[in-house]
């Protein structure tokens, strides 16, 4: 029985989380935090600023029964993640951080970023090299929670709720088209640090390679300079995509945020940066209305049909598009 139990478990993890993923047994185990003794040798190495104790006695641990409280989250975050400059510390950090969202996902009364953070942490003109980790990070909590209560049909609970609805907090959603627009133009958009004395690790660079989607564990500030925009474009445009999704109404959140980036748009002087913009588009929807929205300055006359086949035509009819070697002017 021992042995046909073994068969019945999961297949080959990944090394990270080789033995942590939960069986039988301690999935009807209710989870809680680590227990106080362990707890408060995690607060001495974190009293004593030894970033590698903090790291090893978490590792250590963290498992499917035992999840760290909210204020040891967001002192790995503030504390270490975003103000170490070693590349074994920034790695560690974020391994961790995705070592514990992944047994314990973050919630609205969990997470342990908020609003303020990000926007300082994406404004700072420091440029803290573990921001590009922070902002995968992030997005990993927000995808992770937004997919969970999709499920559960609880979306007004969600973290995306509270941070990027269109909605309640349209502000904030107006902020990450502006960073958005910043990555694509490289205006007013703050660069990671460089260390000339450092490179990337072959490893790093090799593993960028086999899967340019993954999250890459090299500190920012010796990303190249395009590879920090690309990645940085990509996150964002996901966030666009959660904010679309997120409300009652896609369809209204997507004009809402279309008209927000319209304007932009027009003052990107770049055809290159524009089709950037709409090609990394991760909502449908959100392109969709943008295009319409193109179609409809680009002509003349404009047509008044809705979105089909016989507009796209009326605008190839009626409209001139720059060339790959022209740009236009800002408007």
């Amino acid at each position: 029985l021992n042995e046909l139990h073994n068969f019945r478990r999961s297949g080959v993890q990944h090394l990270f989380f080789q033995g942590i993923v939960p069986n039988r047994e301690t999935q009807q185990q209710k989870p809680g935090l680590i227990p106080r003794g362990k707890l408060r040798m995690v607060h001495t190495t974190m009293e004593e600023n030894f970033l590698e104790g903090t790291l090893h006695f978490l590792s250590d641990f963290v498992s499917c029964q035992h999840c760290p409280p909210k204020e040891i989250i967001t002192h790995l975050i503030r504390q270490i993640l975003l103000d170490s400059h070693e590349e074994e510390i920034l790695k560690d950090t974020y391994m961790l951080l995705l070592k514990i969202q992944m047994l314990h996902p973050a919630n609205a009364a969990t997470v342990g970023w908020d609003w303020m953070l990000l926007e300082f942490v994406m404004e700072d003109e420091e440029k803290p090299p573990g921001r590009l980790l922070f902002l995968q990070y992030v997005v990993q909590t927000l995808e992770d929670d937004l997919q969970k209560n999709l499920r559960l049909h609880l979306l007004q609970k969600s973290i995306a709720k509270k941070v990027l609805s269109c909605d309640m907090c349209f502000n904030n959603v107006k902020e990450v088209v502006r960073w958005l627009v910043a990555a694509v133009t490289g205006i007013g958009f703050s660069q990671p640090r460089e260390r000339p004395q450092e490179t990337p690790s072959s490893s790093a660079e090799a593993r960028a390679e086999h899967n340019p989607s993954a999250p890459s564990l090299a500190s920012t500030d010796q990303a190249p300079t395009a590879f920090f925009a690309q990645k940085v474009m990509l996150l964002l445009q996901r966030m666009l995509s959660i904010a679309v999704e997120v409300d009652r109404s896609p369809t209204c959140s997507s004009r809402k945020i279309a008209d927000e980036i319209f304007p932009f748009i027009l003052n990107i002087p770049l055809r290159s940066q524009r089709e950037a913009l709409l090609n990394t588009m991760q909502s449908q929807l959100l392109r969709c209305r943008l295009l319409e929205l193109l179609f409809q300055h680009s002509c003349d006359v404009p047509s008044t049909s809705s979105m089909s086949l016989d507009k796209i035509l009326y605008f190839l009819s009626h409209c001139s598009v720059l060339l790959h070697f022209e740009v236009s002017s800002p408007t």
